[in-house]
């Protein structure tokens, strides 16, 4: 059994006549409180001079279950008792041997004035269970995932490590059952919109990576080197429980059809049907590895750029919208890293391209009425509502992605790519930081339709009542659609202009 884990103390429970009603205190607490605001105890350390067996015996005396390397106040490392079973025990390992030698070395942390959330969002991104805490340069503590699942039962933290740990397809399709349920309780936690889709994006990452590593298992190791990439929202950590799947795959140039296309098509066949059955449909419009034009050498992935980019017919148009927001996942990142600067070297200040892209964003437009009022769908099925992702939360998303493309921004999530933006002068400060409000309202108003549509036990999707608002939301909503037409028509302006 594991030791008990260092770093946050847990609260005290409430006592009963306030267990019940301080149940969702607990959630904002956790998710909106700076980490500097919650109890814990000293880190516990030792020297990088200490061996192995001195670090063992310090964290059983401690009663912990990590210890950090710590010299003169500065972080070297971070030792579990997961190392001491796997990098010591299972590998025969001297325990006489320095601390370091199973140490992992220069660990992720967190700044201690950093929310709650973002220890999760952290854990839950790179599969991790212990989180140092930061002030400066001074180690002050350790956070683990126990700490924080102690404070909110349902989390991305717990579900990426039990995804990882599944042998076959039927166990991912039983966890994936999870999803909508973590979605309704980061709603009813007041999560950010932000937070939450890095957060199900995470999760979306592990089932996309232990699919692959199945796979691998199935086929047998690649003939040649590849990395799998992501696209769209997944790309840009901005996904929901109602999503479907966009994907690519970039092989190594040394790929030849002839002789690695068979295993290439049924890895990517088998993993995409692998995400269909956990829940994340076929992409309508085949944007997936399975279809062959997608699963190209390096050398193809940078032809359809410089096609798409010199050449932006309508086509095109639609495809640098899915394919110019990537992701690598899993494979030769670095790949990707040398894909996106060939792309940003011939967008940047590439006038007739950026041109067309305007044009193609402008399809998107707020539901505004003659008045500036809002303008539901008037008839069939969604009679009442406005869908909030195409006419609210894509209109935005394509606004970022010509800013980025302009200034040849390597950043791929929607509010960071806004907020450099800012930073490089594509957009006024004040502009940006009004399309990022208006971003998290109506990202946030569609995660809480969804939520509440789960929780009654239906299908969640983007079609969201306007009468069902409160006049203050309904308020919120035309002002953000204000917003996003007034940005739309400056780039208009700018785009007929001339001016990039």
């Amino acid at each position: 059994m594991d030791a008990p884990p260092s770093g946050l103390e847990p609260s005290s429970p409430p006592s009963e006549p306030h267990r019940a009603t301080g149940r969702r205190e607990q959630h904002l607490h956790l998710l909106n409180e700076p980490l500097s605001s919650l109890r814990w105890r000293a880190p516990v350390t030792v020297p990088p001079t200490a061996s192995v067996r001195e670090a063992a015996q310090l964290m059983q005396q401690q009663g912990v279950s990590s210890v950090l390397v710590v010299e003169q106040g500065r972080l070297f490392g971070l030792v579990t008792d997961r190392d001491l079973r796997n990098r010591v025990v299972a590998a025969g390992l001297d325990p006489s041997r320095p601390v370091l030698d199973i140490a992992t070395l220069a660990p992720l942390t967190l700044d201690e004035s950093r929310p709650a959330i973002e220890a999760l969002m952290l854990m839950a991104q790179h599969n991790i269970h212990h989180l140092p805490l930061m002030n400066g340069s001074r180690v002050t503590g350790l956070v683990t995932a126990r700490d924080l699942t102690e404070r909110h039962g349902t989390t991305a933290v717990f579900l990426v490590g039990e995804i990882y740990k599944q042998a076959d397809l039927d166990g991912l399709v039983r966890l994936s059952r999870r999803l909508p349920e973590l979605q309704r309780h980061l709603a009813a936690a007041d999560a950010s919109a932000h937070a939450t889709g890095h957060l199900i994006t995470a999760v979306t990452d592990a089932f996309t990576i232990r699919l692959i590593q199945l796979a691998e298992n199935r086929l047998g190791p690649p003939p040649v080197d590849y990395v799998w990439v992501a696209a769209g929202s997944q790309a840009r950590c901005e996904q929901t429980a109602k999503t479907d799947q966009d994907n690519c795959l970039i092989l190594d140039d040394g790929y030849d059809e002839a002789r690695h296309g068979a295993y290439f098509e049924a890895f990517a066949r088998w993993v995409c049907d692998g995400l269909a059955a956990c829940g994340y449909v076929h992409c309508p419009g085949e944007m997936m590895a399975m279809t062959p034009a997608w699963r190209q050498p390096l050398r193809r992935w940078r032809q359809y750029f410089r096609t798409w980019i010199d050449e932006p017919e309508p086509k095109a148009l639609m495809l640098t919208c899915v394919f110019f927001d990537l992701r690598a996942v899993h494979g030769r990142t670095d790949w990707l890293d040398s894909l996106r600067g060939h792309m940003l070297d011939r967008t940047r200040g590439n006038g007739i391209f950026l041109a067309h892209m305007v044009g193609n964003a402008l399809a998107h437009r707020p539901p505004r009425g003659l008045f500036g009022g809002i303008a539901p769908i008037r008839s069939g099925e969604h009679r009442g509502a406005i869908d909030l992702k195409h006419t609210g939360i894509v209109p935005i998303v394509d606004l970022a992605r010509i800013y980025a493309l302009a200034a040849a921004l390597k950043e791929v999530n929607t509010q960071e790519r806004l907020q450099r933006a800012a930073d490089s002068g594509e957009i006024s400060a004040d502009g940006a930081r009004d399309l990022r409000q208006a971003l998290e309202f109506l990202a946030a108003l569609r995660i809480r339709h969804q939520a509440g549509q789960i929780a009654q036990g239906r299908a969640p999707d983007n079609f969201l009542v306007v009468e069902r608002l409160s006049h203050f939301e309904r308020s919120q909503l035309k002002e953000a659609f204000d917003i996003v037409h007034t940005l739309q028509s400056v780039l208009e302006q700018r785009f007929q202009s001339g001016w990039f």
